[in-house]
């Protein structure tokens, strides 16, 4: 359901709160196409400040932008932007940050969440009963952090007072979605010309729809096989019991997964349970014993074993989602070369 307020006299006031390591590229995605409504229109139709806890705040590339400390009464806005990527953990105690966004939404201005930007406002409360939109690679943790909060794996979500958005190119899909009930459409279709970008995604559109279990390459058999293997990583079933699914024998499961994805069905298997583990030990306060449950480990010390030979740390070692934590490397990939 996409907000159909009409546009408020004179300019609509948006403040974009950045949290340290923020996506540069996410922030371009919300000002460019205020900018260009604002130029065609030849009008301040909208209005922005750039706020942070510091004078300065980085992007997660690096690049140094200066910031408002002083933020404004929640009275003199309409819309609140929030940007986060890493190390949210860091931050979302932060006392500050979560009683002004409370001020905010108790008095009726938009909250809206940018790829962990959401997780900022899960942390403040004033997402609860909501939906919304979480990036892929943060799903399980958000959902294991916030309970009371429906995450979707939508690409973003605009209901009433609260916008969300997985992150990445979608962001300039929520901008489409959020500018249309605001902006002329003879202004939108001008805008889609300058931005070069004909095609608006729905918000319920899948993230990963290049995955192997939703590619129209890969077989019906081996789909029904990854799907149910997402399922159960708590509980791994046996290459026998996998096969049975699909009326394979495990020989002929393993030749159809080294076909179609260049490697066993057991070693995808365990590919998906170990990334289920890194996600979870980076974005949750959980042990390593619960992690290690929760990615169907019975022994701490197999699951130790098989986190170094992914990441070459121990799982203890990797608790926080930082640009400088480990990924998988590429060798590791379960495609086909």
């Amino acid at each position: 359901m996409i907000d159909t307020r009409r546009p408020t006299p004179g300019p609509e006031r948006i403040a974009i709160l950045l949290m340290p390591q923020f996506s540069f590229a996410g922030l371009g995605a919300i000002l460019d196409p205020l900018f260009i409504v604002n130029w065609l229109t030849q009008e301040s139709r909208f209005k922005w400040q750039l706020l942070g806890s510091d004078a300065t705040v980085a992007a997660s590339n690096g690049v140094p932008l200066n910031v408002d400390t002083e933020w404004p009464a929640p009275a003199d806005l309409d819309s609140v932007f929030v940007l986060a990527s890493f190390e949210t953990k860091t931050y979302t105690g932060d006392k500050r940050i979560a009683m002004w966004l409370r001020q905010c939404a108790a008095a009726g201005v938009a909250l809206g969440g940018i790829e962990m930007g959401s997780e900022v406002l899960a942390a403040a409360g004033v997402l609860d009963e909501h939906q919304v939109a979480v990036h892929w690679d943060n799903l399980e943790g958000f959902r294991e952090l916030y309970p009371r909060i429906q995450a979707t794996s939508d690409l973003y979500r605009i209901a009433g007072q609260r916008l969300s958005c997985a992150g990445g190119t979608a962001v300039l899909d929520m901008m489409f979605a959020w500018l249309t009930p605001r902006v002329e459409p003879p202004y939108m279709e001008e805008l889609r010309n300058h931005l070069l970008e004909r095609r608006q995604r729905r918000d319920d559109s899948e993230q990963l729809s290049a995955a192997p279990e939703h590619h129209v390459e890969t077989s019906a058999q081996l789909r029904k096989v990854i799907r149910t293997m997402r399922r159960t990583l708590e509980t791994p079933l046996s290459a026998p019991a996998l096969a049975a699914l699909v009326g394979l024998s495990p020989r002929q499961l393993e030749r159809r997964f080294k076909a179609e994805l260049g490697v066993t069905p057991i070693r995808y298997y365990l590919w998906l349970r170990i990334n289920r583990a890194h996600r979870l030990l980076q974005q949750t306060d959980l042990s390593v014993a619960e992690v290690a449950s929760c990615a169907g480990f019975g022994s701490l010390e197999h699951f130790s074993r098989a986190y170094r030979r992914f990441f070459g740390c121990a799982p203890s070692d990797d608790r926080l989602q930082s640009r400088d934590a480990p990924v998988v490397p590429v060798r590791l990939f379960p495609i086909k070369r």
